[in-house]
């Protein structure tokens, strides 16, 4: 598998909550060996992008900052490319900090910004969201993952909340986390690398595989986080390649034990 740059999911691949994934601390360094380019890429919007690159180092995983792409950088770009400046943000507090530049507004919201919140998800929320999106805000989805891997099992993710406020609101969310073909296109601009030149590595058959190859990447679709049999064959799509987990794809990739 020829590439320059390798882009690395993070929770379900690097680690699962508070423990690394065995062998994927070992796996990124020996990338970092061959020579290869890495970007850290998550849709996670649980956190704030501080405390991800927190986490990582905590787990012994060495990352630089402009290593890091997450989706409150691409929202938030995006909305001064379209001149939105008072936005709604359905994120938990901690994470606000990442949408530092725009304003946080109730009403004549210009955009409706749907991150994780978890166990505050409820119909009053969702209720305000939909009012702002029927008086003409736009609904900008930071991802729109299906579920994702928690200790206690599998959880919902942000996507079935952006799926019901699309259907009330009868409009279509703009993605900007995977598989948003932007988000690998920012994170290889990054590293001045083409979408040939690189291979993204993930859990989740649609966001990171479905995603990358649509993107002109090849993918590595690993079996441990959210990873599913039921779900890859459900889904249509067929991996570059199949690893059992991230401690296997620096061998699948350079050819080297």
């Amino acid at each position: 598998m020829p590439v320059r740059a390798v882009l690395l999911d993070l929770d379900g691949v690097l680690y699962v909550e508070d423990e690394p994934v065995p062998g994927a601390v070992e796996a990124v360094g020996r990338l970092r060996d061959a020579g290869l380019a890495l970007r850290f890429v998550t849709n996670t919007t649980s956190r704030p992008r501080g405390a991800i690159l927190e986490r990582l180092q905590r787990l012994g995983f060495v990352v630089a900052d402009e290593e890091l792409l997450t989706p409150a950088v691409l929202a938030v770009r995006l909305c001064r490319q379209r001149g939105h400046h008072r936005v709604a943000l359905l994120v938990r507090d901690d994470v606000r900090a990442d949408f530092a530049g725009l304003e946080p507004a109730d009403d004549g919201a210009d955009a409706v910004i749907v991150g994780d919140m978890g166990d505050a998800f409820d119909y009053a929320l969702l209720n305000g969201a939909f009012r702002r999106l029927m008086d003409g805000a736009e609904l900008l989805a930071l991802q729109r993952n299906r579920y994702w891997m928690t200790p206690d099992g599998l959880a919902l993710d942000v996507g079935p909340f952006v799926a019901a406020l699309e259907y009330a609101a009868r409009t279509e969310a703009v993605v900007v986390g995977k598989p948003a073909p932007a988000f690998f296109e920012t994170a290889l601009a990054d590293v001045g690398a083409e979408p040939a030149d690189a291979v993204m590595v993930g859990d989740d058959v649609e966001s990171d595989v479905g995603g990358a190859l649509g993107a002109g990447l090849a993918a590595v679709l690993v079996r441990t986080g959210k990873f599913r049999e039921d779900a890859l064959r459900a889904s249509g799509i067929e991996p570059t390649a199949i690893a059992d987990s991230v401690a296997d794809v620096p061998a699948l990739i350079t050819g080297r034990d």
